[in-house]
């Protein structure tokens, strides 16, 4: 039987349908808003395992090109691996809904969101996070949901539930919440330097929404709900538990306050191995062996969440507000255009910037419709970073902290317009303790100052964190500038980037329901007060961008012509556009609105090449001075080409100020002189002279 439920957002009902498509899956969801439609599908493996500390989940979001009637590009027409994109977007399905899954249900459980139909104007990302609870909801798969996505913009000073392509665009912050009937749990966007109330403001709106998704989900599982399957909880105890925690407990509360990451480390493997040697016969048994070291991991969480709240006292000694201590370099690297190394603590970026021209651009080719990027930056996590070996690649993690990274950058990168370079970062943690995304923010800004990018503003980012108790977190600690394990054992791990005057980019995990608007406020408070702390050390640094760009990037320039002079720039076949670009060694290239763009290894081709093109362009101006090409001689003087194209007569009196008996004494054919336009004539002849004349005139 089909069933079908709807919600009234904006002009159109977001609707929900199942019993009709992918039946045999254990819970699947046909979503539709407008002409956006996702189908979510989830199934799990048949046979549980016992004493599973983690959720075996997988989301993977994938997007048909037939869903916006196009064909794949390039010689492969088949959906390939995932794009970004869709690795963002399983991103965003997952952080929110994977801790309600208990891991004593112990099975692999699999999302598949598909996007099937899509008209470019809504974004279909929202539907799949919906699509997904609903599925898993509706399922016999125990699941402590449902939750829902929706995105806010801030449009013409106004909210806007899940925007279109054109608002997201047009807008000043577009950003991802997702959460449970009870409050946000995950949020993710960027913006032009708003406030951290209008952010606010967004997440309240947002949360109006997401209680609404969530009711029509319940109404859904009302209809077509399953049995939820058993759990398969561990039924074995830890042997000697208490005697364990009593003598552990105080050796650990001293090995986890060492100074640095590896003297903490070091100092509690010591105690867990000597533990383990102590009890070895007992963790003979793999169940006991799984249930020894969750003890551990179970000790160091409460040692740590209670020397914060009740000391105020972190890991590493520091107070809650206090921030590591930063160093900030530049042009450490000889070759790259641009390059710096940020470090805080024991988090270290090293950024690199590259100028590009334009054919350097990132080209997208998906449903979204075809664009370009002129601003680029990549994420890279070493294993080398935490001390560990491991496989090299481009994981998950490292697309969406790029992703993070970039989007936070990204407004305050001047346009095409102003500086026609293409940019790319590329930031190389090279050792990690605490948000290396946020580092990547800091060095980034750094890199491309040192570069000569005309920033607008310089960009800082810091990771929060949240430690709370009580039922209704009446005792709480927000923490600036966490460490890897304040994330781990947190409530909430929140990064915000931005200038001095707004927030440009924001992503939050929570892991508690209903987090105050009084928490929240307090933590973004503290979050500007250590953004304005980065930003103050990073402008001892370099505050504004070097005057000149490196002598190894390309020089680009680019001038404004009128569109009815584009024909003589290009010429019959394009020759002569290619006969500049010959003659000067650049690549031009030329737009419809007019806009000409000269790209050349050195500064003089560039410089040259855009001399030549006003000379097309522009009405000859008597007292240029050009290098022309001798391309005739006669009796009486020579013709010299000046432009592709254009060509004036140099009289044999303005060759020499000596008498000159053979023009062919004085120049050959093909030979490059310069020369100066005297004049265009009443029939619109140029007349040149020898410049090397003139200046012995003198």
């Amino acid at each position: 039987m089909v069933h079908r439920v709807t919600y009234k957002i904006g002009a159109d009902d977001l609707i929900l349908e199942t019993g009709r498509l992918a039946k045999q899956a254990s819970g699947a969801v046909f979503a539709q808003y407008a002409g956006s439609a996702v189908i979510a599908t989830v199934c799990a493996s048949e046979d549980p395992v016992e004493g599973l500390d983690y959720v075996p989940l997988t989301v993977d979001y994938n997007e048909k090109y037939y869903a916006a009637g196009k064909i794949p590009g390039g010689f492969i027409k088949r959906e390939g691996r995932p794009k970004d994109k869709e690795i963002l977007v399983s991103r965003i399905i997952d952080r929110p809904m994977r801790p309600l899954f208990d891991p004593a249900f112990g099975r692999e459980i699999q999302v598949i969101p598909t996007c099937l139909s899509s008209d470019q104007i809504n974004p279909p990302d929202m539907l799949a996070i919906v699509a997904s609870s609903a599925a898993v909801h509706i399922s016999d798969i125990p699941f402590g949901g449902p939750i829902a996505g929706v995105r806010v913009g801030y449009y013409k000073g106004e909210y806007v539930i899940n925007p279109t392509y054109k608002q997201i665009a047009d807008g000043a912050m577009e950003i991802v919440v997702a959460g449970t009937k009870n409050g946000f749990t995950m949020v993710e966007g960027g913006a032009e330097e708003v406030s951290e109330e209008v952010m606010l403001g967004a997440l309240e709106k947002a949360q109006e929404v997401i209680a609404g998704l969530c009711k029509l989900q319940e109404d859904l599982r009302a209809l077509a709900g399953k049995e939820k399957l058993p759990l398969a909880p561990a039924q074995a105890e830890l042997q000697n538990r208490d005697a364990i925690l009593a003598e552990a407990v105080p050796l650990l509360e001293k090995a986890c306050f060492m100074a640095t990451k590896q003297e903490r480390h070091g100092a509690i493997a010591q105690v867990k191995a000597d533990f383990a040697a102590k009890y070895a016969a007992q963790l003979e048994d793999e169940t006991q062996k799984k249930l020894f070291g969750a003890l551990f991991e179970d000790m160091q969480y409460d040692i740590l969440r209670k020397s914060i709240l009740e000391k105020g006292r972190r890991v590493d000694g520091r107070g809650t507000e206090e921030i590591r201590p930063i160093t900030c370099e530049i042009n450490v690297l000889p070759r790259p255009h641009g390059s710096a190394l940020f470090t805080r603590g024991e988090t270290q970026s090293l950024a690199v910037c590259t100028l590009g021209t334009m054919l350097d651009e990132q080209v997208y080719d998906d449903i979204d419709g075809d664009r370009r990027e002129h601003f680029i930056l990549h994420y890279n996590f070493p294993p080398y970073s935490v001390g560990e070996v491991g496989r090299m690649g481009t994981g998950r993690r490292e697309i969406g902290h790029g992703n993070l990274a970039r989007r936070s950058l990204a407004p305050m990168v001047p346009d095409k317009d102003s500086f026609p370079y293409t940019v790319r970062v590329v930031s190389e943690i090279l050792e990690s303790n605490g948000s290396s995304s946020m580092a990547s923010i800091c060095g980034g800004t750094l890199c491309m100052l040192a570069a000569g990018v005309p920033l607008k503003k310089p960009v800082a980012g810091i990771a929060m964190g949240l430690i709370t108790e009580g039922e209704s977190y009446s005792k709480y600690a927000i923490l600036s500038d966490i460490l890897g394990e304040e994330d781990h054992l947190g409530d909430m791990d929140f990064k915000v980037a931005g200038t001095a005057e707004g927030i440009t980019g924001f992503q939050m995990d929570i892991k508690i329901a209903g987090v105050t608007t009084e928490i929240m406020k307090k933590a973004l408070d503290q979050a500007k007060r250590g953004r304005l702390h980065i930003l103050g050390i990073m402008n001892q640094t370099i505050s504004r961008p070097a005057p000149h760009i490196s002598e190894y990037a390309p020089k680009i320039d680019s001038l404004k012509i009128d569109v009815d002079k584009i024909g003589a720039l290009i010429g019959p076949g394009g020759k002569v556009v290619k006969g500049i670009s010959a003659m000067y060694d650049v690549t031009i290239n030329t737009e419809d609105d007019g806009t000409v763009t000269i790209y050349g290894k050195t500064a003089k081709a560039t410089d040259d090449a855009k001399a030549a093109v006003r000379a097309i362009v522009d009405d000859p101006e008597p007292g240029t001075i050009y290098n022309g090409t001798v391309k005739r001689i006669m009796e009486f003087g020579c013709f010299v080409e000046i432009l592709p194209g254009k060509e004036g007569l140099c009289h044999i009196s303005k060759l020499s100020r000596k008498r000159v008996n053979r023009v062919s004494d004085v120049v050959k054919e093909g030979q490059q002189i310069p020369v100066k336009l005297l004049e265009v004539d009443k029939m619109g002849r140029l007349n040149l002279s020898y410049i090397d004349a003139l200046e012995a005139q003198k």
